[in-house]
């Protein structure tokens, strides 16, 4: 009986957090593997403060960027905490010249989300274009956004390039092509 209501209780806080993240129902949808995390909300904006808030590299947290094209195309783009997108690179990527990084607004009107917790992935509609800097598939746990600051999502590599649809490429190292 114990055993019963432990797991009807395990099943509607489940629920709950389902309902309060749509990247979590995503992942369970999609049947990609990914555990959860909690920081203090109270933590400083930044992919430095995350990582030292969960303890790990700050490589390893992934800033979600959404960059914009002078053809009024929007893309997400991937790159560790640590790195910095070569806009070369990206330009190539992308095969637009006329690239910057989308404004505040912009942002929330493309994802639903604000800049600080964007999870790459359960937003894009079909024929969105998404990018992983080829540098991340090194990791063995990435840490990304969950929609609410305080809130991340663990992922293997793989699993975060299937749930994103990502096309993984070289956007930060300069001695390396940007096809691999």
């Amino acid at each position: 009986m114990e055993d019963t209501i432990k797991r009807t209780v395990a099943r509607k806080l489940h629920d709950i957090i389902n309902r309060m993240f749509p990247s979590h129902a995503f992942l369970d949808r999609i049947h990609v593997p990914y555990s959860t995390a909690t920081f203090p909300s109270s933590t400083p904006k930044g992919a430095s403060s995350v990582a030292i808030a969960l303890g790990l590299k700050e490589h390893q947290t992934i800033k979600t960027l959404i960059f914009e094209t002078d053809k009024d195309e929007r893309v997400l783009v991937m790159v560790g905490g640590d790195q910095n997108v070569i806009s070369g690179h990206l330009k190539k990527v992308i095969g637009s010249r006329n690239i910057k990084l989308a404004s505040p607004e912009k942002v929330i009107q493309t994802t639903g989300y604000q800049i600080g917790s964007i999870p790459p992935f359960s937003w894009q509609p079909d024929g969105f274009r998404s990018f992983m800097d080829f540098d991340m598939m090194n990791e063995v746990t990435l840490a990304v956004g969950a929609g609410v600051w305080g809130n991340e999502i663990f992922i293997s590599p793989p699993n975060l390039v299937i749930a994103s649809r990502a096309m993984v490429v070289n956007l930060t190292n300069r001695e390396k092509p940007v096809f691999l």
